[in-house]
């Protein structure tokens, strides 16, 4: 049989995959019964096909030593796969027992090793090369770079590119000019990239596409701005990465307006172009203008990237508005990009911070994949969302915990009143030796505090410093704040004191301020004010909004509302505005005092001075509608909720629901429960209990509050025990034993074990005559 010898070359060449491996070995077969063994060329193709087909090093070992004959093809090939297998220590043997090299190899080892991280033995071999040339150079830049030895690679190319070694020419190269400008660009080396950019002057060498946009992304970089427009017009067609490029350095230096012009000048702006100036107003805080620079894109029908909804989602999480981040979400489903890790957890960091716990949960039970930050985000997510047993399961189910993880869950139990179990965790912590820097001492120290345990944080302090870890000026806040909860003045001038004198520490805005919290707590609203002065007069620091905040809270507590209001004008005099907590505070005051008109005032207020009100402000307005009954008032004030992107609680419907029940509004009721799944709200246990306790005093109501009690049971919510009571005691007064029977049965066949156990407090047999 006749054998075509360029035929079954052709076909092992097609051979590039490990499927093909069976068809390889055939035709190795087929090549040696033809006689073809010794030909150099027939068993370099069987070689690379052994190589390509990923059979493993054994078979390319067991043919290249068979080989009668060997050329500097075959050693390349098998240096090329031992390369790809990570073998470096093997390949480099190979490479000396090279009888003679070409360029390619010793381009072959010096580019391997350097893609393995063996920096020391591609740079000596770069050293013996006979023949320098500029791919093995670029391919040694390259690895230094990345390997953060900037100042060694910067100390190369210098001494290569003097006209004394003879290797100036490999200098001027347009990938090892690009290499070494990049670098000059990510280490600010502007003099050394000025050089680089004259001697491509001199020397007439082609501003290509990439060459260019390394040029412009350098001086930009360097906020040399001039000098990266006038590469920019030299350029004959800069492309969207050179524009790019000039747009951040504009943005960097706050140069937003001259930043748009360049984008705009551009007729059809790609992917790229929209990321930088998008990304350049959300860098800086120009929230707004990126969200409708992102619509104008999609207007435009440009599909985003990862890039772009990870900056956008980002920008909503900031300004924590809900509507934007539910259209997001659209757009993320849309375009398929869920299952990006860093898109994925930008969108459930967004829902979280704009207060909807529940679908940044649901998001997070979506993920296929899980990270680390991912994990670590959802112990902030859900511990503020007051789930801490969900918090502690992905706590635990991290492997190699870091300070961050432990921090986290630590955190997330003293944010939810679970001081012990924080100090267990903490403690555990401690006796795993990981290196505790002062984070996770000062998250024990302000988790005490907020809890009202002055106590334990002085004798955690005292433990911090007897374990030898230094307090900053976060564990001295900290402890102040103990002594303002807990009314310690003089304990808190004691340590006030001791943080300056002591540990030389900055005493700044926040040490005053909780200082002068500690005052106002322990009534001393004078001596509060005299620190007030003093840290303006003597100590030359302008107070911030939280240094007002301080007495407007005590004035609220007080009761007195022209003085809080005149705190707040001196706010505004000295251009400070006042956070959401102040303010929810002087609301709360004004509703306790019926000045509902001076309280949405106030809420307008805050949205034109950007403090964002939450749902508190709107329920502590609402809270005075329902107590005196304005029921068109407060069913406005829900819709104003949903045109102000403020997602309703459960206090919110409760309040309403309470309210409509009691003067009889049923239809209102059906109204405002019916938007609540509209909403994306869905009623807990309490809701559900306001409707079946308001139902069972109205006469005539009881069958519509057995239809609510069995939609809890069918959803599986556990009711109350006194809603139990309240609705098994109606039915009993009016005689409907057989309702109570149907509704123990339905509990009776519930998949929820707390709802079956409670079927008792709703069976009349199983309760005791004299506790009924």
């Amino acid at each position: 049989m006749t054998v075509d010898l360029q035929w079954c070359a052709a076909y092992l060449r097609s051979c590039n995959a490990r499927c093909w491996i069976l068809q390889g070995r055939q035709l190795h077969q087929l090549l040696l019964k033809a006689g073809f063994f010794g030909s150099i060329f027939a068993t370099n193709c069987l070689l690379q096909m052994y190589t390509r087909c990923g059979s493993g090093l054994s078979d390319v070992y067991l043919l290249f030593e068979e080989m009668p004959h060997r050329n500097c093809f075959s050693w390349n090939t098998l240096i090329d796969a031992c390369i790809n297998s990570g073998d470096s220590a093997s390949s480099l043997q190979l490479f000396h027992r090279m009888p003679r090299k070409n360029e390619y190899s010793w381009n072959a080892i010096i580019t391997g090793l350097v893609r393995l991280g063996d920096l020391e033995n591609a740079w000596r071999l770069f050293e013996e090369m006979p023949m320098k040339d500029a791919i093995a150079l670029n391919s040694v830049l390259h690895g230094l770079f990345r390997s953060g030895k900037a100042q060694v690679a910067f100390s190369v190319y210098k001494r290569l590119n003097s006209a004394l070694d003879g290797y100036s020419s490999l200098c001027l190269d347009a990938f090892v000019l690009a290499t070494a400008m990049s670098a000059c660009a990510e280490y600010r080396a502007l003099h050394l990239g000025k050089q680089i950019h004259n001697q491509i002057v001199i020397n007439q060498v082609e501003l290509d596409a990439v060459l260019g946009s390394a040029l412009v992304d350098m001086y930009g970089k360097c906020d040399d701005l001039n000098n990266a427009c006038k590469v920019l017009d030299v350029m004959t067609n800069p492309d969207e990465f050179s524009l790019s490029a000039l747009i951040t350095g504009f943005v960097r230096c706050g140069r937003h307006v001259e930043a748009r012009r360049i984008f705009d000048s551009r007729f059809d702006p790609g992917t790229a172009l929209w990321n930088s100036m998008i990304t350049g107003y959300a860098s800086y805080g120009h929230l707004e203008e990126a969200l409708n620079l992102f619509e104008r894109m999609m207007r435009k029908g440009v599909n985003p990237d990862s890039s772009t909804l990870a900056t956008i989602l980002n920008s909503c999480a900031s300004l924590g508005a809900l509507t934007n981040v539910v259209q997001m979400h659209a757009s993320v489903l849309k375009f398929g990009i869920l299952d990006d890790i860093i898109v994925g957890s930008a969108l459930l960091d967004s829902y979280s911070k704009a207060g909807d716990w529940d679908n940044a949960c649901k998001i997070f039970g979506d993920f296929k994949v899980h990270d680390t930050v991912l994990l670590n985000l959802m112990i902030k997510v859900y511990s503020n969302h007051g789930r801490i047993a969900e918090a502690r399961q992905v706590f635990d189910q991290i492997q190699g915990k870091s300070v961050i993880t432990w921090n986290s869950m630590i955190v997330g139990y003293n944010q939810n009143g679970f001081a012990t179990e924080a100090l267990e965790l903490f403690t555990e912590m401690h006796s795993l030796d990981i290196g505790i820097d002062e984070a996770p001492w000062n998250s024990m120290l302000m988790g005490f505090a907020s809890n009202g345990m002055g106590a334990e944080v002085i004798r955690l302090f005292e433990a911090m410093k007897n374990a030898g870890v230094p307090p900053n000026e976060v564990t001295f806040i900290a402890v102040l704040s103990a002594c303002c909860h807990c009314g310690l003045v003089e304990e808190g001038l004691r340590w006030f004191h001791c943080m300056k004198d002591e540990f030389d520490l900055l005493v700044d805005v926040s040490a005053y301020n909780s200082l002068m919290a500690a005052f106002c707590r322990g009534g001393e609203l004078d001596e509060a004010h005299k620190r007030f002065q003093e840290m303006r007069t003597l100590q030359r620091l302008e107070p911030n909004a939280g240094s007002y905040a301080v007495f407007i809270r005590a004035y609220c507590e007080a009761k007195d509302l022209n003085s809080a209001m005149r705190v707040i004008e001196h706010m505004k005099m000295h251009d400070q505005t006042p956070n959401v907590f102040t303010y929810n505070a002087i609301i709360k005051l004004l509703c306790e005092k019926k000045k509902a008109d001076e309280a949405y005032q106030l809420l307008d207020e805050m949205i034109e001075r950007g403090a964002k009100p939450d749902t508190w402000s709107y329920n502590a307005i609402l809270a005075l509608h329902c107590k005196i009954q304005e029921v068109n008032k407060a069913l406005r004030l829900l819709s104003r909720m949903d045109r102000d992107s403020c997602l309703p609680d459960r206090h919110t419907y409760n309040m309403l629901l309470k309210m409509l029940i009691g003067i009889g509004r049923f239809d209102r009721v059906i109204e405002v429960w019916e938007s609540m799944e509209k909403r994306g709200f869905f009623p807990s246990a309490s809701s559900y209990a306001v409707m079946v306790h308001g139902l069972c005093r109205k006469k005539g109501k009881i069958e519509e509050a057995c239809r609510y009690f069995e939609m809890m049971v069918d959803e599986g919510i556990p009711p109350y025990p006194s809603t139990c009571e309240v609705l098994r005691r109606e039915l009993q007064r009016l005689g409907m034993g057989r309702r109570i029977e149907v509704l123990v049965d339905k509990m009776k066949r519930s998949t929820s074990c707390s709802i079956q156990e409670l079927s008792n407090a709703m069976d009349a047999s199983q309760i005791v005559e004299g506790h009924t």
